[in-house]
């Protein structure tokens, strides 16, 4: 089959459209035909070997993908050959008290497609049968590609971690990635009212364009937190949406209000922070950490996708053929939604 691999970690030469062999269903999983495959920051950090991921080359990259099923393997009843669908790339390996809890996302041995576990930037990948649901019938392959590990983290985040209620206040760093414009358009959904910053008056538009209801530009001011607290009237936020990291977090503290809730899932800019504890306690604060989500929050959040009609935004498609153009816009941020890779014409 057609795949992209990393033959060893290094920059965007890395990356080489090769033939690699088909893969076969485990038992208890499916193969699938992969029309559309989504990138991820993710992707970058394994490509450059950010951690010691133990892989094995030539590996294949990509945690996101929407295809059609080609092959079920032993013990699946659930999902059947021809069925369209969607992909959680997250791997729980473990049968621990947190997936009898079904907290998957917390198992003790896990993984994610695209890490030690080959992914989604080929003609076909194997999973566990576990990990697929119906692709929603109303969104385009691109759509469903850009969907899963996007809007799961942000649903997670603010309906699980945050428990964002209707008519809180929430404060999104960065908008333009795939994560914080799914944060914006949940939020929206779940009733609040969203401010977001970027260094980007055009992608601030567009956020209003999809129901931001106030834009902060932070390279044209000096005091994020302060234009914060102008905006709710000196209170600030319920919850901090953090896709970003160390850059973000002494902001993020600033502009909660008491007692409020800052959720962070992401480092791009940095995993090293100073954290003011004095405030952390003074304010009560709760600080959470957010990855992923597991199944029933996977489900519930394709059944709001369904019923509400959400898209993902797409910032571009390319061809499987042309993945380094398409890694490299990623890799220097102009994006403004997913970009996706089509595999399958």
């Amino acid at each position: 089959m057609k795949a992209v691999a990393i033959l060893g970690h290094g920059e965007l030469d890395r990356l080489e459209l090769r033939e690699m062999p088909a893969p076969s269903p485990a038992q208890g999983g499916v193969v699938i035909e992969v029309h559309a495959a989504a990138l991820n920051h993710l992707d970058l950090w394994v490509r450059k070997g950010a951690r010691d991921f133990g892989l094995t080359f030539p590996h294949i990259l990509g945690s996101d993908a929407a295809g059609v099923v080609v092959q079920v393997g032993e013990a699946v009843e659930e999902v059947r050959v021809g069925d369209e669908v969607v992909l959680d790339g997250w791997l729980c390996l473990s049968d621990d008290e947190f997936v009898h809890a079904g907290e998957h996302s917390l198992c003790v041995s896990s993984d994610i497609v695209g890490i030690r576990h080959a992914g989604t930037y080929a003609e076909r990948v194997a999973v566990p049968a576990r990990n697929v649901l119906p692709r929603p019938a109303h969104l385009t392959w691109e759509e469903a590609a850009a969907l899963t590990l996007s809007h799961l983290t942000a649903w997670r985040m603010l309906m699980t971690r945050a428990a964002l209620r209707a008519g809180e206040t929430v404060l999104i760093h960065g908008i333009g990635g795939g994560v914080a414009l799914a944060g914006l358009q949940l939020a929206k959904l779940a009733g609040a009212e969203v401010i977001v910053t970027s260094s980007s008056d055009e992608k601030l538009v567009r956020a209003l364009g999809l129901g931001a209801d106030h834009t902060i530009n932070y390279r044209a001011t000096h005091d994020v937190a302060g234009e914060v607290r102008q905006i709710t009237a000196g209170r600030g936020v319920d919850v901090v949406f953090d896709t970003v990291g160390a850059a973000t977090l002494p902001i993020s503290l600033a502009a909660a209000r008491r007692g409020g809730r800052i959720v962070v899932c992401g480092v791009t800019g940095g995993a090293e922070a100073t954290l003011n504890l004095h405030g952390l306690y003074w304010n009560q604060l709760s600080l959470l950490g957010s990855t992923m989500g597991n199944l029933s929050e996977f489900r519930q959040m394709l059944r709001a996708v369904s019923v509400n009609r959400i898209r993902p935004v797409i910032d571009s498609a390319y061809p499987i053929e042309e993945v380094r153009e398409a890694t490299a816009r990623m890799e220097a941020g102009r994006q403004f939604g997913k970009i996706v890779l089509r595999v399958r014409s």
